[in-house]
């Protein structure tokens, strides 16, 4: 038993013994193995749930016939906004559906200053169609960054 402690205590063998098992649990946590795709086949090769194929194209088919989400549409009039003024908007402000199609709002740095909390910013207000093109734009506001603004 005191030669145990001797070891111990000099540092030796007990001590690489230790980090030997540590890793030897890492390697094992690693080599877990991976989970098989649950599905089944049939004895053609073909998966099976044909109800569930024929669901699925049936969505498909109305995803590519549906109106686009605002999220679409908020970076399409982004993307053309860039286009026209050659400023990337920051930040999209507001997205909302009428009558026309949709209005964006789009936050853009129009005047990059030192500190940034001296920016001049501006709201641009984007009507897009149905289709996500744009109908036309303009600035509806423009303000110093650090002094906020009346929105509205």
């Amino acid at each position: 038993m005191a030669t145990a402690r001797k070891s111990s205590a000099s540092g030796g063998s007990r001590t690489s013994g230790t980090t030997k098992r540590v890793s030897a649990k890492k390697s094992a946590a690693k080599k877990a193995p991976a989970k098989k795709s649950a599905v089944k086949r049939t004895s053609s090769g073909q998966s099976d749930g044909g109800s569930d194929q024929g669901r699925d194209q049936g969505r498909s088919a109305a995803k590519k016939s549906a109106k686009p989400s605002a999220m679409k549409v908020a970076r399409a009039a982004a993307e053309q906004l860039t286009e026209l003024t050659g400023r990337r908007p920051e930040v999209v402000v507001g997205v909302e559906r009428n009558d026309d199609g949709w209005q964006v709002e789009l936050e853009v740095v129009e005047s990059r200053r030192i500190p940034d909390s001296t920016d001049i910013l501006a709201t641009y207000r984007v009507q897009v169609d149905e289709d996500g093109e744009m109908l036309g734009y303009y600035r509806a506001q423009r303000y110093v960054r650090g002094k906020g603004g009346d929105r509205g």
